[in-house]
């Protein structure tokens, strides 16, 4: 069991780093958070090479959601996952990208 799983949960704020910002990895990660019923939010870093995400939902929906972060969509590299309990909530009832 790695990081990510030991801390999967209810409530998450993730930062991904890699080539993550001009390969659809954003929308990869809104059509995945949806489609497991998700909510919370994507964006890019400032810095140019992450990607950061709040996600909330049942736990076994957000495992399989960092499962696929992970991954992510063809053309992305996932060099690191970094996932930290959220305290409070995403303030959000969908799952959006943001700017």
């Amino acid at each position: 069991m790695n990081q990510s799983d030991q801390q999967a949960g209810d409530h998450l704020y993730c930062v991904v780093t890699g080539r993550v910002q001009g390969v659809g990895f954003r929308a990869f990660v809104a059509n995945e958070a949806r489609r497991l019923m998700l909510r919370g939010w994507v964006r890019n870093g400032e810095d140019g090479c992450t990607v950061e995400i709040v996600v909330e939902g049942e736990t076994e929906a957000v495992r399989r959601f960092l499962s696929l972060v992970r991954q992510g969509p063809p053309a992305a590299v996932v060099k690191r996952l970094h996932v930290a309990p959220l305290i409070g909530h995403a303030d959000s009832t969908d799952f959006t990208v943001r700017p």
